[in-house]
């Protein structure tokens, strides 16, 4: 199911790419170094130039934070939808619809028992 386009601002988006930095690095691989089976951490982050983004939505001109939302509102839609969830759950957003009767952040009103 794909969500519609979350709306990200300077600073959310800079959470959320500070959050996608490490969840793609938390993949790791097996490479063979000298004989021995060693995991490294995931590269992609790199690949997609997270490093760069953040350092733009940190920038302290303007116009590098706004070319830094530019760049990760155009990565976002690029990410796999597991991928999106994972880093939208770290940084504490949800879907309204998808939560559980019992969750406190929901605010659902109780359907009115038509008996009484």
């Amino acid at each position: 199911m794909l969500l519609e386009l979350e709306t990200f601002t300077t600073e959310t988006a800079l959470e959320a790419a500070i959050e996608l930095r490490r969840v793609l690095a938390a993949r790791t691989h097996r490479r063979k170094v000298m004989g021995q089976d060693v995991l490294v951490p995931g590269q992609l982050g790199e690949a997609l130039h997270l490093p760069k983004i953040i350092n733009r939505l940190q920038s302290k001109q303007q116009r590098q934070r706004d070319q830094g939302l530019d760049d990760f509102q155009e990565l976002w839609p690029t990410l796999s939808p597991r991928t999106r969830e994972k880093v939208l759950n770290a940084i504490g957003w949800y879907n309204p619809k998808e939560l559980d009767w019992e969750d406190k952040r929901s605010n659902r009103r109780p359907l009115v028992d038509p008996d009484n």
